[in-house]
């Protein structure tokens, strides 16, 4: 039930986490500090540093994490991300262009989008940061090619993921989807931010039944 990040790169080749080459993230609820850290290394995205140098993010995780924090881990509740994860995945190739990422995204209503080096997962973007890296560039860079950019850090994890364990991390690096992959590492869904608050709504709809 491993939950990997990618760092920050361009769309070359596979980006996905293979376990020889990418570092595993911990459980962000076990945030006891095992080494000083170092401000100065800036390809580092494990949770304990992520929340040593923003402090901020720290209360969503405690508010989020609050209900299980007396609990056995044995103890508390398993919820698979295959349970809430969406199989509607929509992708461009590296080589795409801005233009054509948002086209895409715009034709099918989504806000998110794999990016693909041949069969590889080159890269998982969403509409927020596409706008954002427009904002900072020139008006022609709708033209610009995806191959051609540093695309941001992404979240995969398994369909066997535990849920709460993976909306620690997306707290913790403030990012609004993971990528669902599976045993052949194919994608094959996605968890967004939206899911999380479908099922929250849900939750308390049934409650307030009872």
């Amino acid at each position: 039930m491993s939950i990997f990040v990618s760092e920050p790169g361009r769309p070359v080749g596979t980006r996905l986490p293979e376990a020889f080459r990418a570092r595993r993230v911990g459980d962000v609820t076990e945030l006891t500090e095992t080494r000083a850290i170092n401000p100065g290394r800036s390809e580092a995205t494990d949770s304990e540093f992520q929340l040593a140098a923003n402090a901020g993010k720290h209360r969503a995780l405690e508010e989020y994490g609050a209900a299980a924090a007396g609990e056995h881990r044995e103890e508390r509740p398993y919820l698979p991300v295959s349970r809430i994860s969406s199989p509607s995945l929509y992708s461009v190739p590296a080589d795409a262009t801005i233009s054509e990422a948002l086209s895409m995204m715009d034709e099918h209503q989504v806000h998110h989008l794999v990016i693909m080096s041949g069969d590889n997962v080159a890269g998982l973007v969403d509409l927020r940061w596409l706008l954002g890296w427009l904002h900072e560039n020139e008006a022609s860079a709708m033209s610009e090619s995806l191959l051609h950019i540093e695309l941001p850090a992404f979240l995969t994890a398994s369909p066997e993921t535990d849920a709460h364990q993976l909306a620690r991390l997306m707290l913790a690096h403030q990012l609004n989807a993971a990528l669902v992959v599976n045993a052949k590492g194919a994608a094959a869904g996605i968890v967004t931010s939206t899911d999380y608050l479908r099922l929250y709504a849900n939750v308390g709809r049934h409650e307030g039944t009872v």
